[in-house]
């Protein structure tokens, strides 16, 4: 995400050889890490049909945009980080900047995104699927998109201006305290509380659903019987299961024994209240985890990002903004984990032999 920190004018203070290899690894690691996940499930829902549709194809943008961080932004911040001086040019580190920013902020847009479509889809199921399209999709993407694109394009404006002599760092200038302030806002905490607003109705709009599927008569009762294995009559004979009764009824298996047939009753009511309390909880975790794991990714860089500039008697740790920022970049591998782990046909795809060796090929 954005550059608002203030690195070492020289490579004094750098750390240890061996510090700076173990850092430069385990980053490169998080780094192959994420492009491998997301390509992954960008090849996945290519290769797959039942795979195309709106709502997947939302998921797959958001693999993408994450794979994008991992390729043109991710790399580059290992070298920054390790070396903690920036070698690279006044021309690249303006691209850089511009696509950490850009990519970043439709990562959490997406989010917006997919958050919006379900809403729809859960509390306005009928209409909602006359225009659930892709081209709709499309749409939402791209909007997503030119967002994330009005927020980074603001520091090219004041950047060219500034003396040409020798970049030693990379940052977006924290002076202009409004971008910081529009650019925090517009990147986080706005879509932030939309996401907490619409997953918060999402699982009552969900809940309120499963509860009404629960009948409020007394349940029918379900009987079962079973032979028991190796008894007299277990080849010959045969039961019924019956719906409505209390009591097994068949002709054949009337000269069998009490002892040898298993006779089990439950209630069809108490069934289904189990399987929509199972729901309703497997609702709970996902929610819980899809925001969890976005507002610990992303709130610590976002504040870090906003003080900077606007509390100046305070004393900032660049080491402590790359540990905030390299957590932002975390998300990115999170999400393809969160959002194809909790969807059917993703399970379903990924236990597809063939479709993973063409896509690992790929």
């Amino acid at each position: 995400m954005t550059r608002k920190r203030r690195r070492g004018q020289n490579a004094s203070g750098a750390a240890p050889a061996l510090v700076q290899a173990l850092v430069a690894t385990l980053l490169s690691l998080l780094t192959c890490a994420t492009a491998l996940s997301n390509a992954f499930v960008v090849a996945t829902i290519a290769r797959s049909r039942k795979l195309h549709t709106p709502a997947n194809v939302l998921i797959g943008s958001l693999a993408f945009t994450d794979l994008l961080v991992s390729v043109l932004v991710m790399p580059v911040s290992i070298v920054y980080t390790v070396r903690r001086v920036w070698t690279l040019g006044r021309v690249l580190c303006d691209l850089w900047l511009s696509s950490d920013v850009t990519c970043c902020t439709a990562s959490i847009l997406h989010l917006c995104v997919i958050a919006l479509d379900r809403y729809w889809a859960i509390t306005d199921a009928v209409g909602y699927s006359k225009r659930r399209t892709i081209s709709r999709a499309a749409t939402m993407i791209a909007a997503a998109w030119v967002i994330a694109v009005s927020i980074s394009l603001p520091p090219f404006f004041w950047q060219q201006v500034r003396a040409e002599d020798e970049v030693t760092t990379c940052t977006v200038n924290t002076d202009h305290v409004f971008y910081t302030i529009y650019s925090t806002f517009g990147a986080f905490y706005i879509p932030t509380l939309l996401l907490i607003a619409l997953y918060g109705r999402i699982y009552a709009e969900a809940r309120k659903r499963i509860l009404k599927q629960s009948p409020k008569r007394v349940g029918k009762r379900l009987t079962s019987a079973r032979l028991i294995s190796g008894s007299p009559g277990s080849v010959a004979s045969t039961t019924s299961l019956n719906y409505g009764t209390h009591e097994a009824s068949s002709s054949d298996a009337m000269p069998v024994a009490n002892n040898q047939v298993k006779v089990t009753v439950s209630d069809a009511l108490l069934e289904k209240k189990r399987i929509s309390a199972a729901r309703e909880r497997k609702a709970t975790k996902t929610l819980g985890v899809i925001l969890g794991a976005y507002i610990m990714c992303w709130l610590p860089f976002f504040i870090y990002t906003l003080l900077v500039p606007i509390c100046t008697t305070c004393t900032f740790y660049p080491e402590l903004f790359d540990v905030f920022t390299w957590l932002g970049y975390l998300n990115s591998l999170i999400n393809p984990i969160i959002y194809t782990m909790s969807n059917e046909d993703f399970k379903q795809a990924f236990h597809k032999p063939s479709l993973f060796i063409k896509a690992s090929i790929c």
